[in-house]
């Protein structure tokens, strides 16, 4: 036998290792109903967006914002860039805490938020 020439291993750990391969591919073949994909399936069912117990209010130019009545008189508001809690202010129909002031006034609400100020607000699904 020279030295330095590599020959071909056809002993009986190749053949255990190709035996291997086979059965893990067959094994494989045979799971076409499990998914292997950790994240789920390809199936994608939407999630309500609308938080629970909260009111929807729409306004013009297609904003919303969610009100959540708190037990203590205080709401939480869900605005589109945070969430914030609003004390009962006096009067009816106000609440507020610093520059945000909300008013609710049967169907309809507006929503200070300077600079931004949510106008002709209306809960959904209330007729106009």
């Amino acid at each position: 036998m020279r030295t330095g020439t590599l020959l071909p291993d056809t002993g009986p750990r190749r053949s255990l290792a190709c035996a291997a391969a086979l059965f893990a591919a067959l094994l494989l073949s045979g799971c076409g109903g499990a998914g292997l994909w950790p994240f789920g399936g390809g199936e994608v069912s939407e999630q309500s967006r609308r938080p629970a117990n909260a009111t929807e209010y729409r306004c013009e130019a297609g904003r919303s914002f969610y009100v959540r009545r708190l037990d203590d008189g205080a709401v939480w508001l869900i605005a589109p860039d945070r969430e914030i809690r609003l004390p009962k202010l006096s009067g009816d129909g106000r609440w507020g805490i610093g520059r945000v002031e909300l008013l609710l006034s049967g169907d309809e609400a507006t929503l200070l938020d300077p600079p931004t100020q949510f106008a002709g607000c209306r809960r959904a699904g209330a007729k106009s």
